[in-house]
């Protein structure tokens, strides 16, 4: 059962294939990730720790926001945990409160993790998650995906399964046995 968990993927996005006009997130000049997560999945400490690995190996290349979702009605700190706190400390990555998930909503997203990936042209060129299941660190196809595009230009994927919580659960999420596992 709980092997069942950690490799069954969420829903994925219906990510808009151009950069949304609506958004309030500006744009990089170059390639621009936009990493949505729930503030209490513990399935996303993983992903900042394969982000921070991204981001080391893209040195500089990459325009980086983090956006953790804050339901409505919620209080002011409910979203401040220790994963924002974690995606704070990455270097050049921008953490963003996002207010009733309306970002999420126009970026198509529906779960933890999802990241997605935009050219300078706003053109979409990869959507999924940067990790292999639910809470697994280690080489994995989405990050090793987002790297090749933004290093090389071009990549084998442009989109991966997605292993997280819901975004728009105002309660920590309820699963079995969270431990970061390591390959």
């Amino acid at each position: 059962m709980v092997w069942s968990y950690h490799h069954r993927p969420g829903e994925p996005a219906e990510a808009p294939s151009h950069w949304p006009a609506g958004s309030q997130i500006r744009r990089g000049d170059g390639y621009t990730l936009v990493l949505l997560a729930h503030p209490k999945c513990p399935c996303t400490r993983a992903t900042l720790e394969e982000l921070s690995k991204l981001l080391a190996h893209t040195q500089g290349r990459l325009t980086t926001f983090v956006l953790f979702v804050k339901p409505r009605g919620t209080p002011d700190n409910w979203n401040q945990t220790d994963l924002w706190h974690r995606a704070a400390e990455l270097p050049d990555v921008s953490v963003l409160n996002d207010v009733d998930g309306v970002e999420a909503k126009r970026f198509g997203a529906y779960v933890s993790g999802q990241a997605l990936l935009y050219d300078a042209k706003g053109n979409l060129v990869f959507h999924g998650g940067i990790t292999e299941s639910r809470g697994q660190i280690g080489d994995n196809a989405g990050r090793s995906a987002v790297e090749a595009l933004v290093n090389q230009g071009t990549s084998d994927r442009d989109r991966t399964m997605v292993f997280g919580c819901p975004l728009f659960d105002a309660n920590e999420c309820r699963t079995p046995e969270h431990a970061i596992r390591t390959k």
